[in-house]
């Protein structure tokens, strides 16, 4: 090829050696024949693919060509023929080591010399991302229809159980029992696990609307949802002889989803309780605001707190665990913040070690 200068302007003595930017570029320059050989190229060509320019010379285009692109690379090679461009167009080359490289080409056809012009972009790096990425979310995907499936069929199936259950209770005769703390020991039994049947037919509800991407959202009592969980946790909050503070006045309603929120209060709850400082009582402190438009709750507790260095973003991931508590199965924040989250809500997390750990909820309105 002859060497071409280029005046920038009538004035400047600069120039560009067209010839030596065709030897230096990293891209993938050719000048290819309509009979479908190479009839130039750059050092770029040979250093990806690791053939000599006389090997490259001697063979069709298309035997360097990764097999299964052949044949719609010479059907897109054609359409050059017919004066048609090639843009952005990608295909897979093989190197003489037999590794695969993905190419963008870029190619202008010119019939009057019987040539196509190319200029083709490595993007084997791109590619090799996207597969990446394509697979990751492959395997996300195959894991959250399985945990699906797994929360369905636990949610289902243990409703059988506690449904016998209340049928004991029902079965039962207490009119020949005299003894008072027996009685109301019943009743806290009756009144949980009637609580847990209807938690249970709501997580069955939710799972369902899930898949249909349709979540009931209501207006829901602050006070009335968290009695329910207080009801259901009534013997836990007894025995660990916690105190929970609880003021919802200046904001007693939200629009939310009413088997979350409770979720929300029980996971929280009970996370307090089960990691209260040694030698001390769970001391909560649950209250409601509105903070720059916006419906929150704070809750608060004295516990262990956790180490926000250390934890991270990982506070709130799945099956993370962060105490020792031999119960601890790693769910319950990862459990509140996709319930929080699932609604366009948020959460974030204030806490140290040894004094507690205050959690904020924002709700969309």
């Amino acid at each position: 090829m002859a060497i071409k200068v280029i005046e920038l302007s009538p004035s400047s003595n600069n120039i560009f050696n067209l010839e030596l930017f065709f030897e230096l570029t990293p891209d993938l320059l050719c000048i290819a024949g309509y009979d479908g050989y190479f009839k130039r190229i750059n050092p770029a060509v040979s250093n990806l693919l690791g053939y000599t320019k006389e090997e490259l010379f001697s063979r069709p285009i298309n035997d360097f060509v990764y097999i299964d692109d052949q044949e719609i690379t010479a059907q897109n090679r054609n359409n050059l023929k017919k004066h048609i461009p090639l843009l952005n167009f990608e295909n897979r080359y093989q190197t003489k080591k037999g590794e695969i490289v993905w190419l963008s080409w870029t190619s202008m056809p010119v019939e009057s010399e019987q040539l196509v012009y190319a200029i083709a972009k490595n993007i084997t790096h791109k590619k090799k991302s996207e597969e990446d990425r394509n697979s990751l979310i492959k395997n996300l995907t195959k894991i959250n229809n399985d945990l699906k499936q797994l929360n369905y069929t636990a949610s289902h199936d243990l409703r059988t159980p506690v449904g016998n259950l209340l049928s004991v209770f029902n079965l039962l005769d207490v009119s020949k029992i005299q003894d008072e703390e027996t009685l109301e020991f019943i009743d806290i039994l009756k009144a949980a696990t009637e609580n847990l049947k209807t938690t249970l037919n709501s997580y069955v509800d939710i799972l369902i609307e899930k898949d249909n991407l349709q979540v009931q959202v209501e207006e829901l009592n602050l006070s009335d949802s968290l009695n329910v969980v207080l009801q259901s946790l009534n013997s836990l909050i007894k025995d660990s002889k916690a105190t929970i503070n609880v003021d919802f006045s200046r904001v007693k309603r939200i629009n939310f989803n009413k088997a979350l929120l409770e979720s929300i209060f029980l996971n929280l709850i009970t996370n307090s309780i089960k990691y209260v400082q040694l030698n001390s009582h769970p001391d909560i402190s649950i209250y409601s605001r509105r903070a720059n438009g916006v419906n929150q709750i704070i809750f608060a507790d004295k516990g262990q707190g956790f180490d926000m260095e250390a934890v991270k973003d990982k506070i709130f991931g799945f099956q993370q665990r962060f105490h020792t508590h031999n119960d601890s199965k790693g769910l319950g924040l990862y459990l509140v913040y996709n319930h929080i989250t699932s609604l366009g809500g948020s959460i974030s997390i204030n806490s140290k070690v040894n004094e507690g750990a205050e959690f904020t909820l924002s709700f969309k309105d």
